[in-house]
C-alpha cells in the first residue's frame, strides 16, 4: 500500500472535512451513533491544523485517513487504570477513515504510521478512546494490541479509554 502521511494545512480543510462528513453518514447507516452534525466541527479541525496536530494519510492522491495527535486529553481520562501512568504519551483523536478506503487495512496502516511516529519521538506510549458501539474501530485497536484500560460516558455513550506501551517502559 502506498500510503503516505502528512501535516494538514488549511488548503486541506474542506477534503478533510468531507471525509468525516462521509464517515458520518456511513457509520449513522450502520446505526454506529459516535459522531454527528455537533462533532467534530469544521472549527475544530481548522483548529486542530492551526496547531499543527492533524494528519492526512493519503493514497492514490485522495485524503484516505485524518487523525490529530498532540497530549490534550478529557477530564475523563482520570478514569483510566493507565498501564504506564508516569509514562510519556500521545493522545490519538478523531482517526477517521474515508468511507471509500474502508476495509483496505488503511485503519491498521495509520495506527502503525501513528506508533512509528510516537516511538521516533521517544514517547512511551499511546492513549485513546474508542466508542463500544463502533465494533470496527474496536477490532482494528485490539488487533493492533491497545488495551482497555477504563472508560469515559460522553453525549453519545460510552467509550473504552485504551492504551498501548509503544517505547520501552521504564518506571524509573
Amino acid at each position: 500500500m502506498n500510503l503516505h502521511f502528512r501535516l494538514a494545512e488549511l488548503s486541506d480543510l474542506d477534503k478533510v472535512f468531507q471525509v468525516f462528513e462521509s464517515a458520518i453518514k456511513n457509520m449513522i447507516s450502520q446505526n454506529i451513533l459516535q459522531w454527528d452534525e455537533l462533532y467534530p466541527q469544521k472549527s475544530d479541525l481548522r483548529e486542530d491544523i492551526l496547531k499543527k496536530e492533524l494528519y492526512i494519510g493519503i493514497l492514490d492522491g485522495e485524503i484516505a485517513s485524518v487523525y490529530v495527535l498532540n497530549n490534550e486529553c478529557d477530564e475523563q481520562y482520570k478514569n483510566g487504570n493507565w498501564e504506564y501512568p508516569n509514562a510519556s504519551y500521545k493522545v490519538v483523536h478523531r482517526l477517521c477513515v474515508d468511507p471509500r478506503f474502508q476495509n483496505r487495512g488503511v485503519g491498521r496502516e495509520t495506527v502503525r504510521y501513528i506508533e512509528e511516529t510516537v516511538r521516533e519521538m521517544r514517547i512511551q506510549s499511546i492513549r485513546l478512546d474508542a466508542f463500544t458501539e463502533n465494533p470496527y474501530s474496536l477490532r482494528m485497536y485490539k488487533k493492533a494490541e491497545y488495551k482497555i484500560v477504563g472508560h469515559a460516558d460522553w453525549r453519545k455513550g460510552r467509550f473504552y479509554l485504551m492504551e498501548k506501551g509503544v517505547c520501552n517502559y521504564d518506571s524509573k
